[in-house]
């Protein structure tokens, strides 16, 4: 593969992920989440969005995929090691999240589909 269909492909990739993020943001903010981040996390894997609603502070992985189906399957245990680890570092800069309730949800995207929103997607182990 050339390096200029390598960069055209990681541009695509990264614009349907922002858009995949705000409309994820969109979606969970009609349902009473407020966003507290975006991309948290960096090389090594991020946490797509942070967001809190009530006494919870909800740590949100976004797939879009083809299907909702492909996309659930998407969060493999390495995507989940990698993720706990933001989320404790996250957590370290936040101390005060701590006395709130902590979970991952993740919001799976597909083409003429409603988001789907899937609240402890996996159980944190902090």
């Amino acid at each position: 593969m050339s390096e200029a269909l390598r960069s055209r492909r990681a541009r695509h990739s990264g614009l349907a992920g922002r858009r995949g993020e705000w409309l994820a943001v969109a979606f969970l903010s009609l349902k009473g989440y407020r966003l507290l981040q975006r991309r948290f996390g960096g090389k090594g894997g991020e946490i797509d969005l942070i967001m809190a609603r009530g006494n919870d502070i909800v740590f949100v992985e976004v797939k879009a995929r083809a299907a909702l189906d492909d996309a659930a399957s998407a969060i493999t245990p390495d995507k989940r090691r990698l993720m706990e680890a933001r989320i404790r570092q996250w957590l370290a800069r936040n101390p005060w999240a701590m006395q709130r309730n902590l979970r991952a949800d993740a919001v799976f995207l597909a083409p003429w589909r409603l988001p789907r929103h899937v609240p402890r997607v996996f159980e944190l182990m902090l």
